[in-house]
């Protein structure tokens, strides 16, 4: 049965082709299959060599440019990748100095060790691009693309499309380079900043006994005559706080930082201050001070962003009656020492006790999360005692906190 019109002409002529050479028509068929598939494992590899490129130039820019916390997957999972092999060789060693030693290490290696990571992934997803503009073999494709974010020109082409990629990841190599020189002073200058104040309290606060404590503190600033006379330490230690919520959280690779001396830390050092003040406005018989009370409130905001950036969990909202890591009999040890040495302290020991607690319960996890995920220096009152958190991932949102129903965290103090 004949096909009318022009349509069924063609249905003739085809069918007669394909009784005349069925091998030719077959072979054809194949070879566009072929093609089609070709075209397409193309455009995959393209764009998924597209994304590689820019998703690790986003993570540049979140790491280094964007002023706040966000989670980086590819920053976080070289972190917690270097972190555990320092953690594995520092066991190594039962020296502890030089276990604390290979500790140290840890931060600045891995902060060297971004811009290699950054241009490892640019060089992957760019070489997936020029393959998928035609540039054969792999090879050559990663050749080209070396040769383009390094601008070292030792590779070129003639093709439009892939000299214009050529010359975008030049310039994409050439912002990382501007990116490391401007990362490495504002990360040392805040260190820097970190770390002078910490130095200073912390020699402010070592005993006779060679170890730093929250009471040796107070006890010396009494014995100077200046107990009551504290406001330029509360001035600055909450200035402290903002600075380090600010950097912190910005540049968290800054949380792993160690001190120069391997017995202080920026973590005990703040658990030191506020442990200070907690003691100050709660054991002692001195005027009030309003600006010690907002140092603790401003210090526990700051540990506390800081716990959700790596998505520690602590209760926002504690009750004055909440467990604490610091039990009755330690406070008790440092009444009576007070007592002893002849500071003014308030004469009911059990309600002392109750308003130091409940200062104390608001920053105790933030403060022991922390010094327990960096490993912290053993200190008073602080890296002395460990508790059970979870791991941070590679990504994860940020913690979402209940908050009271003030907004604020909860005072229990008097």
């Amino acid at each position: 049965m004949l096909l009318p019109g022009v349509a069924g002409s063609r249905a003739v002529l085809l069918l007669c082709c394909c009784r005349a050479w069925p091998g030719a028509v077959g072979r054809g068929v194949v070879a566009s299959s072929r093609l089609d598939r070709v075209i397409v494992v193309r455009i995959l590899v393209g764009a998924l060599g597209g994304l590689v490129a820019l998703g690790t130039m986003g993570s540049a820019v979140r790491t280094v440019v964007v002023p706040r916390g966000e989670q980086s997957f590819l920053a976080n999972a070289t972190v917690l990748t270097m972190r555990r092999v320092f953690n594995g060789v520092s066991r190594q060693f039962r020296d502890r100095s030089r276990a604390e030693a290979v500790k140290a290490r840890f931060a600045p290696v891995t902060l060297m060790f971004f811009p290699f990571v950054w241009a490892v992934g640019v060089i992957t997803g760019c070489a997936g691009l020029f393959w998928a503009l035609g540039v054969r073999p792999l090879q050559e494709a990663v050749v080209l693309s070396g040769s383009s974010l390094t601008t070292l020109g030792f590779r070129t082409t003639e093709d439009l499309p892939t000299l214009i990629v050529a010359i975008g990841e030049g310039l994409v190599g050439l912002g990382l380079v501007a990116l490391l020189i401007s990362f490495l002073p504002t990360i040392y200058s805040a260190f820097s900043r970190r770390e002078t104040a910490v130095a200073k309290f912390h020699l402010r606060s070592t005993g006779f006994d060679g170890v730093a404590s929250p009471a040796s503190m107070l006890m010396r600033r009494h014995q100077i005559g200046s107990l009551e006379d504290m406001l330029h330490t509360w001035y600055e230690w909450e200035d402290w706080f903002v600075d380090v919520e600010e950097t912190h959280t910005s540049f968290p690779i800054l949380v792993y930082f160690r001190s120069p001396v391997p017995e202080r830390s920026w973590i005990t050092s703040a658990g030191l201050v506020l442990d200070s003040a907690s003691l100050h406005c709660s054991a002692l018989d001195v005027p009030t001070d309003p600006r010690a009370q907002l140092m603790i409130r401003t210090g526990t905001r700051s540990l506390c962003r800081i716990c959700d950036y790596f998505g520690f969990e602590y209760d926002p909202d504690p009750s004055p009656d909440d467990p604490i890591a610091i039990d009755q009999a330690e406070f008790d040890q440092v009444y009576r020492l007070f007592k002893t040495v002849g500071m003014p302290v308030v004469p009911d020991q059990e309600q002392a006790w109750r308003d130091f607690a409940g200062w104390r319960v608001n920053y105790d996890r933030p403060l022991l999360s922390i010094a327990t995920w960096i490993e912290a220096p053993k200190a008073s009152w602080s890296s002395d005692r460990q508790i059970a958190i979870r791991r941070p991932r590679v990504f994860h949102r940020p913690h979402r906190r209940r908050v009271s129903k003030q907004g604020f965290l909860h005072d229990t103090g008097p």
